[in-house]
């Protein structure tokens, strides 16, 4: 039997950098070699290769239908990004193909589609995935199938004057406790722009006016919202990534914090936020 025989069987992509791998973008030429080691010569019907992408989502919520009834409503969606099939070794006659023992090696591409895709995304409830999946049919045996994801990710030009432009806020917050008032805290924060990239430095900048009879402790974050939608209906997903504490104003004082930053975790972030119409909504930091 030829599965006695297949001694390795998967796929490698080509890569710019040895040990790295692959990163695509729309209009991207993906390519790679699927390989067959074997120890035996051996009879082969077909090698074929299907490239995928899709985002799903999917999750439950509990509803009730009166005082004793209960049951769970299930919500699912997915959007089609990538399908392309090509044929890697199959006889034109119909005939099986006979491979000898050792090392072989099929060369695929397929070009992505030139419109916008959407970057790879893991989520609590969904995701978007690429990946090539390759089927070896034998003869007298079953159908042996490897799958290989892949990264696509689509740049986001930051440069634009949405993105270039500054965010402020004021915010005031009454300090109680139960009936006791201890007075108000007032905050004025800003930053200089709207997009970042990940691993780069975000100043913040944030003036505090304590009226309160004790200190406060001012603190930053960067929250990640997830969003997913699945028949209409939507779910959203809220992390704290980064955060960031000042050095505590005191009790009837004012302050100005220049400077503070917040540095945007790489794998926290993701390799990049779009956003899309499709089933998953990708990453959103605020």
């Amino acid at each position: 039997m030829i599965f006695d025989k297949l001694k390795k069987f998967y796929v490698l992509f080509d890569s710019p950098e040895i040990d790295t791998p692959p990163v695509f973008s729309s209009g991207d030429v993906v390519s790679g070699k699927v390989v067959l080691d074997l120890s035996g010569q051996s009879k082969v019907e077909s090698l074929k290769l299907h490239a995928e992408g899709f985002a799903k989502v999917h999750w439950t919520e509990s509803r009730s239908a009166g005082a004793s009834t209960a049951y769970t409503q299930n919500y699912s969606d997915e959007v089609e990004y990538l399908n392309r099939r090509e044929t890697l070794l199959q006889a034109d006659n119909g005939e099986m193909t006979v491979l000898s023992a050792g090392r072989h090696e099929f060369p695929f591409s397929f070009q992505l589609p030139e419109e916008t895709l959407v970057t790879s995304f893991e989520g609590k409830h969904g995701s978007i995935r690429y990946w090539v999946k390759v089927k070896l049919h034998r003869p007298w045996t079953t159908v042996r199938k490897i799958k290989k994801e892949f990264t696509v990710i689509e740049p986001i030009d930051i440069n634009t004057p949405a993105l270039l432009a500054p965010q402020a806020g004021t915010k005031d917050k009454m300090a109680r406790v139960w009936y006791r008032n201890f007075g108000q805290v007032s905050v004025t924060a800003k930053i200089d722009r709207q997009g970042y990239t990940p691993g780069e430095v975000i100043p913040v900048f944030a003036e505090f006016d304590n009226a309160t009879s004790r200190s406060v402790v001012p603190k930053a974050f960067i929250t990640q919202t997830q969003t997913f939608i699945a028949r209409g209906t939507m779910k959203q997903k809220h992390a704290v990534v980064a955060t960031l504490s000042g050095d505590a104003v005191g009790a009837a004082q004012g302050d100005l914090a220049r400077a503070r930053h917040q540095d945007p975790p790489r794998r926290a972030l993701g390799p990049a936020l779009p956003h899309h119409q499709s089933g998953v909504h990708a990453q959103g930091v605020r």
